[in-house]
């Protein structure tokens, strides 16, 4: 099962999202949302939630 962390509101930082995650050895999806304003879900394995959410919390504050 795939759990969401993250809505990106481009397609450019979801792709940034997912470099740096699957760089720290992480399973990553990225699935375009509301095509009337592009918006992009983060999607990880539900058994790395929480490991992912440390990963993340380091990303978004660079």
């Amino acid at each position: 099962m795939w759990t969401v962390i993250y809505i990106a509101p481009t397609a450019k930082i979801a792709e940034r999202i997912q470099n740096r995650l699957e760089g720290e050895g992480f399973l990553v999806r990225v699935r375009a949302i509301n095509l009337t304003k592009p918006q992009y879900e983060i999607l990880v394995p539900s058994g790395e939630v929480q490991e992912v959410q440390e990963v993340l919390g380091s990303i978004l504050h660079m």
